[in-house]
């Protein structure tokens, strides 16, 4: 199967080996993320479920905002963010590998959930932050496996990684270790792991490993859904005429401006 063929067949794996295979350049669109790859290497991942680089460069005070946002309206165009970033002495390249590592396979990790379905191959898409440090699909499947067995090894239900997380009435974070302790602090009912690793400025893969012991001890929980407020029917609804306004009430606003 070639890189064209890759956009209707087969699961993400499957057809990240085949693209890694045919040396392909491109993005590969999962459920859970986009896989950027050149020349069979993949350069790039990103997930909705996942802080992006640029959050966690920024909220850890490795990288002020304003140059953040000035490499990318430099470079974003030219796909170089990441060499805009080294060049002006803003990052250096040791650092900006390491946050970009992380925040790759962070991403992987959940871009590969949901059996890892894929739905298209976009050939020669390319993402504006540029190559980094390029990576093979054999080490970014790997990772994510190992990823999956040691945090499923700590509570087995994957929900805890992606729903708005709630505390138990005996939930205490002053009791626990101090990174566990901190994540609890932002379990609020709404936020979910990957916003309460960005609050915290931590790679998502370090707060899920929190969060699921916190799961195992019995001190988090997924939120329960909040049902949807009931829809009542409006009188006249789906009619094409408009209602007859209120002339009583227009009148006493005219009164009142001519007052004024």
């Amino acid at each position: 199967m070639t890189a064209a063929a890759a956009r209707a067949d087969g699961s993400a794996p499957e057809l990240l080996d085949t693209l890694a295979a045919d040396r392909a350049t491109g993005a590969l669109t999962t459920r859970s993320g986009i896989f950027y790859l050149a020349a069979g290497h993949v350069v790039h991942v990103e997930s909705a479920h996942s802080p992006a680089l640029g959050d966690l460069l920024t909220r850890s005070g490795a990288l002020a905002p304003a140059g953040w946002w000035e490499a990318v309206e430099r470079a974003g165009s030219r796909q170089r963010v990441g060499r805009q970033l080294v060049d002006s002495g803003r990052l250096t390249a040791g650092a900006l590998e390491l946050a970009h590592l992380g925040a790759l396979f962070d991403a992987a990790y959940f871009a590969l959930a949901h059996d890892g379905t894929a739905l298209r191959f976009r050939p020669g898409v390319a993402h504006w932050l540029g190559a980094v440090r390029p990576v093979t699909v054999a080490t970014v499947l790997r990772e994510s496996y190992r990823r999956r067995a040691l945090l499923d090894r700590i509570w087995p239900d994957a929900a805890v990684d992606t729903a708005p997380l709630a505390r138990t009435p005996d939930a205490d974070p002053a009791v626990l270790p101090a990174r566990r302790g901190r994540a609890l602090a932002l379990v609020d009912g709404g936020r979910t792991a990957a916003q309460i690793a960005s609050a915290l400025a931590h790679r998502t893969f370090h707060t899920l490993v929190e969060l699921r012991r916190l799961a195992a001890e019995g001190l988090v929980a997924p939120a329960p859904l909040v049902p949807a407020p009931p829809v009542h029917p409006v009188p006249g609804a789906g009619r094409a005429d408009w209602d007859e306004p209120d002339t009583a009430l227009l009148r006493r606003l005219l009164d009142a401006l001519e007052a004024l």
